[in-house]
């Protein structure tokens, strides 16, 4: 079963869907004027049901098999917001909205899952309820976790759930999936310094929270090396150091922030005590005060057996046995899907965006070449997995 006929000839439209999406990016939970586009478009399609402000500004569409009663329900997630980057793609339908884009893809989610489902409205081929998911809030938000928490599964019965996103540099339309931890869990660094501040002529009378911060970056980065075990994964990444106000002054005060990412529960919480000792020994070190907070954010997006089989199955019926990887390794980047694997068994698959830009790179565009790909994707996992 390759790609559906009729949702190859649908491409053109799902392109300007998505191309639409693209030059109105939201960010976060305001994604009102997508959501709002989605919502209208499943209306329109005859879904059973659309439901929105799930997880504040989310959407759900419900559509009912041939045969509905009694049997099974499987949810489609896909995300819709966009990220604080200004464009650089030169794109005709280019973002319109100043330091806003679409540089993770999330558009094409989007617009492939509402071309999955104005198909199954159509044909109705399946035996069960298809649930669809549009998700805000996934860039660092937490839409996915707010969706869960407002007791969506149970209130449309979602039995599995399942995700996709799109890789750069996979080649065009293949699928990888693995078993197991897929992405890592990502969990938030705040450190607060106080030292003594200054004239910058006279740091022998100052605590320099700068040289302390410094040497907190440096010391941290022995916790991977030296406290993980090798055959493991972790990351720890600071990534804001701010401080000062005028070259001439020492600051009293400098805060730093960052992340840490981990595969297993271990090693999570062997990031988490080792940097409580790093920071705050380091610190004393240097005759300043630190305080870490450690937030515990988007757990390991992991995906479970058999679903990540049935998954697996369902690519190579669409593009072939040669272009699904079903051993790729994990990526250390997060997923908010996680918290809906964490309520209900599923699998979260990569298709190939092929030679492009980077995710989160301000040159990075979708490429609408897969949206044949990925909504016979979906539609083949419906039909399949609610078999009439």
């Amino acid at each position: 079963m390759p790609i559906i006929n009729r949702l190859a000839d649908m491409q053109p439209e799902i392109a300007g869907w998505r191309q639409d999406i693209h030059a109105h990016p939201e960010l976060l939970f305001d994604v009102h004027r997508t959501a709002g586009v989605v919502a209208e478009k499943l209306k329109s399609f005859g879904c059973d049901q659309v439901a929105t402000g799930i997880g504040r500004t989310g959407v759900v569409g419900v559509i009912k098999g041939k045969r509905a009663a009694g049997a099974r329900t499987i949810g489609l997630r896909a995300d819709m917001d966009a990220l604080p980057i200004e464009e650089a793609t030169g794109v005709p339908y280019t973002s319109t909205v100043p330091g806003k884009m679409h540089a993770c893809g999330h558009d094409g989610h989007t617009a492939m899952l509402l071309g999955a489902a104005k198909y199954l409205a159509e044909t109705r081929n399946f035996a069960g309820t298809a649930v669809v998911i549009f998700q805000p809030a996934e860039e660092g938000g937490g839409g996915g976790r707010e969706m869960v928490n407002e007791g969506m599964m149970d209130r449309f019965a979602i039995e599995e759930v399942y995700g996709m996103h799109n890789y750069p540099g996979l080649p065009l339309g293949d699928f990888a999936i693995r078993s197991g931890p897929m992405m890592a869990a990502a969990d938030r660094i705040y450190i607060d310094l106080e030292g003594l501040g200054g004239h910058a002529a006279r740091p022998h009378v100052a605590v320099d929270t700068v040289l302390v911060g410094a040497q907190i970056i440096n010391q941290i980065q022995s916790i991977v090396a030296r406290n993980v075990d090798p055959l493991e994964s972790g990351v720890i990444s600071i990534t804001q150091f701010h401080a000062g106000t005028a070259d001439n002054i020492i600051p009293q005060t400098a805060r730093l922030s960052g992340t840490a990412r981990s595969l297993t529960s271990e090693t999570r919480d062997i990031l988490e005590q080792r940097l409580h000792e790093v920071v705050e020994g380091t610190a004393k070190l240097y005759g300043a005060k630190a305080k870490l907070v450690y937030k515990r954010d988007y757990p390991v997006t992991r995906n479970h057996e058999r679903q990540t089989l049935f998954a697996a199955d369902i690519a190579r019926e669409v593009v072939g046995r040669e272009r699904v990887d079903v051993t790729v390794p994990p990526v250390m980047g997060a997923e908010d899907f996680s918290f809906m694997l964490e309520a209900r068994p599923g699998a979260f698959i990569f298709v190939g965006n092929g030679d492009s830009a980077n995710l989160h790179h301000p040159a990075y565009n979708f490429n609408d070449e897969v949206i044949p790909v990925g909504t016979s994707y979906w539609v083949r996992l419906v039909e399949t997995a609610l078999r009439a």
